[in-house]
């Protein structure tokens, strides 16, 4: 089962559904609000977003699958194999996200100069602060991803006994595997990194590297 990153969608798997598909039986859902699923109603949190996993899995008739997550896929794979690993069989994942770090002097001017800023120019507020990726989102989108991004998963992935593989690029600046890979590696116990060529979306640049990697570790 392949989850795709945030504001992303299955296609970004379009190499490893390919080959994996020569040796596996592969499901690779849109998560809700994403490629071709429906939205949601309110802002969906990490948690949220592992409870629909969950019954995907079970209504898909899914026995305990692999998982290559990446990304926020990562993050909610995380989530939910802290609650109940054995939903999964092996985990695979690739520019993993969920460690929150501490926030710089400058990263807390920014957010208080924003929230004055918003109290009298909304509107301005929205438009001029927060990563390019946040200003494209709707509202609703906004207060979801502001609950994903500021949850930190260390205790999370302390829990995982899944046996897992980390896969960073190495010009990963997104994740950088010295940072969120090393740190995933420290906390999952029964968990190897191996670092490739390319950035946060290295699956899709060396997909012949990653894949064999990938084929290795599942056997």
């Amino acid at each position: 089962m392949l989850l795709h990153g945030y504001g992303s969608k299955k296609e970004s798997f379009y190499y490893q559904i390919n080959f994996l598909s020569n040796y596996y039986k592969v499901t690779a859902p849109d998560f809700p609000c994403f490629g071709a699923s429906e939205g949601t109603d309110t802002p969906w949190s990490v948690g949220d977003y592992a409870e629909w996993l969950k019954k995907f899995i079970s209504r898909a008739g899914l026995e305990r699958p692999h998982i290559i997550a990446h990304s926020f896929g990562a993050r909610v794979a995380i989530k939910l194999l802290s609650q109940d690993g054995g939903l999964c069989d092996k985990l695979i994942i690739t520019g993993g996200a969920g460690i929150v770090k501490p926030r710089s002097p400058q990263y807390i001017r920014r957010v208080r100069a924003y929230r004055r800023v918003k109290k009298i120019f909304p509107r301005y507020a929205e438009k001029k602060f927060g990563s390019k990726e946040y200003r494209t989102l709707s509202p609703l989108m906004r207060e979801s991803y502001k609950k994903i991004v500021n949850e930190d998963l260390k205790d999370c992935a302390a829990k995982i006994e899944n046996q897992t593989l980390l896969i960073y690029g190495a010009n990963d600046t997104v994740t950088p595997p010295c940072e969120e890979g090393a740190v995933f590696n420290s906390l999952i116990a029964n968990s190897s990194i191996q670092i490739i060529e390319g950035t946060h979306f290295c699956f899709s640049e060396y997909p012949e590297v990653f894949n064999q990697k990938i084929k290795t570790f599942l056997g």
